[in-house]
């Protein structure tokens, strides 16, 4: 007789959407420094705004990862993903051609989007510490704890 699989358990469950939800964080930090890599020189007159800006969209993206995770990981994967894209795309081909050139804009878009993303990491540690460990009687996440069966 053929029996269908158990369905996963509500932990279970949870785990794979939260782990989902970690790889996206970092997949959207990479995103934002693929695109950023290739962006950041546009000028606005002779000022580099588009750096700035791209600077401090991976602030704006660590701190709503931080805060949508309830966790500092939350801030620090998007961060990572950053974080390895820029490095990896600023280094110098074998040809000796180069993506993030050292300009002001280079500059602003490399050591601004560290600075940014490196603030965003501590406030999402801030926050998580300025909230204080869980209530009693709930998990983490917030949802309220299965009683134990003591014997």
């Amino acid at each position: 007789m053929d029996s269908l699989p158990n369905p996963p358990a509500p932990r279970d469950a949870q785990a794979f959407v939260t782990g989902g939800a970690y790889a996206l964080l970092f997949l959207l930090g990479a995103l934002e420094g693929l695109i950023g890599c290739f962006q950041f020189s546009r000028v606005v007159g002779s000022f580099p705004l588009v750096a700035l800006v791209l600077a401090a969209a991976i602030l704006v993206t660590c701190v709503l990862g931080a805060a949508g995770m309830k966790s500092a990981a939350g801030a620090l994967v998007p961060a990572l993903g950053w974080f390895v894209v820029s490095v990896v795309l600023s280094l110098p081909t074998s040809g000796g051609s180069v993506i993030i050139t050292n300009s002001g804009a280079g500059q602003l878009y490399l050591y601004g989007g560290s600075l940014c993303a490196a603030t965003g990491v501590v406030l999402g540690f801030l926050r998580r510490a300025r909230a204080g460990p869980p209530r009693t009687g709930t998990h983490r996440t917030g949802l309220p704890q299965r009683p134990s069966i003591s014997s």
